[in-house]
């Protein structure tokens, strides 16, 4: 090649790269004192995953200041030190200062130049405050396991009602909004969404706030697209069943009051309610990924190990429609876990509402709903047994 070739292509990379550097920018700028010598990194919080866009090592005056390409919509942030965090958005070429320390960092800043900054950072440290208070509920010992749910229940509920006075409803169009209804906390055991459109129909209210209003406003943004397919699988999932008139083929019913239902386990096997008898059986119709799912399941597993040498079982259906996770969810889990493949079994029972529940006794008669249940599940076991 040419010399003056070389230089003609240098020239127009040259030209390139300007011409990117120059675009709409924002910055993020502040001081982070006691960090000398520490690194402090900028990332993007994607749909597709966290990605680092650039970094620093801070000095003794903690001054730092970043430049990034400006959004076409509201996006998400975080700047990070030590493993912690401080999540932020950026609606377009805005300039945003933060202030922090070392070892507060994540909860004792302050920042200046955008109200939804100032409103994530809010909804933060009540986030933070809920999940203390949950785990410290998990620890008490001295309460019962019962007590323990029902408190952690008012507390969420409680925080939920306050996300959507004050945050999701108030202006749905902004990026807090978007971030109060995607929060999660983690327990003990798990992390779980706060906000779950799969399995909780007011739930899917807030999420379909926001994506109406973001879909007037940025209708071509990937997040507008999420959280308007997250709506309408929300409404999809938690729609009320409507009882079915169905023709109950003579044969599945064997017994004076159980009709049969024959359904695969993980595996593909198939399993028939009516093979249990001699057994008292549960007959269980659940959603795993139903927010309540893992602290109901613990609870059950409680009882089942308690009754199942006495010949108690149980026959959980699942009403996932994601059926990789119900395989997961329920591997590990010692009774019969079989999946609905069409709907006949929650019509031919009756049910609209999950979860619901049957007792059946061990002549194979179906003795009890859960809606008449008016004392304990162990106890009602105990008298069938």
């Amino acid at each position: 090649m040419k010399i003056n070739n070389i230089i003609g292509v240098a020239s127009i990379m040259a030209a390139m790269l300007t011409a990117c550097e120059s675009g709409p920018k924002f910055q993020v700028e502040g001081t982070i004192s006691e960090a000398d010598g520490k690194m402090l990194y900028l990332e993007a919080m994607t749909l597709d995953g966290i990605q680092r866009i650039d970094s620093t090592r801070l000095k003794g005056d903690g001054a730092f200041c970043f430049n990034a390409p400006a959004p076409t919509n509201p996006e998400f942030y975080a700047l990070c030190v030590d493993n912690q965090r401080i999540n932020f958005s950026i609606d377009s070429t805005e300039t945003v200062r933060f202030t922090a320390q070392l070892p507060s960092f994540s909860s004792s800043y302050t920042v200046e130049g955008s109200d939804n900054c100032q409103k994530i950072k809010e909804i933060s440290l009540l986030q933070s405050a809920l999940q203390q208070q949950v785990i410290e509920l998990e620890k008490n010992q001295s309460m019962y396991p019962g007590d323990i749910v029902d408190s952690i229940n008012v507390l969420v509920n409680a925080y939920k009602e306050r996300m959507k006075t004050d945050y999701i409803f108030k202006e749905p169009m902004k990026a807090y909004a978007y971030y109060a209804v995607c929060q999660s906390i983690t327990d003990l055991t798990t992390t779980y969404q706060l906000f779950n459109p799969s399995s909780n129909r007011d739930d899917v209210k807030c999420y379909a706030t926001i994506a109406t209003a973001w879909d007037g406003l940025y209708p071509d943004a990937k997040r507008t697209e999420q959280i308007c397919n997250m709506a309408i699988q929300g409404m999809s999932n938690t729609a009320p069943v409507q009882p079915q008139y169905v023709n109950i083929d003579k044969s599945k019913v064997s017994e004076v009051s159980i009709i049969d239902v024959e359904l695969p386990d993980i595996n593909g096997k198939m399993h028939r309610l009516t093979d249990l008898k001699g057994k008292v059986v549960m007959l269980d119709f659940t959603i795993y990924s139903a927010k309540e799912s893992a602290e109901r399941t613990r609870r059950l597993r409680d009882v089942y190990e308690k009754y199942k040498n006495q010949g108690f079982e149980i026959y959980q259906v699942s009403l996932d429609n994601d059926t990789h996770f119900w395989k997961v969810a329920c591997e590990k889990l010692p009774w019969l876990c079989v999946h609905e493949t069409d709907g006949s079994a929650v019509n031919m029972y009756g049910v609209v509402d999950v979860p619901t529940f049957f007792l059946i006794n061990r002549d194979n008669e179906l003795v009890k709903r859960s809606d008449q249940v008016t004392t304990s599940l162990e106890d009602e076991i105990k008298k069938l047994m």
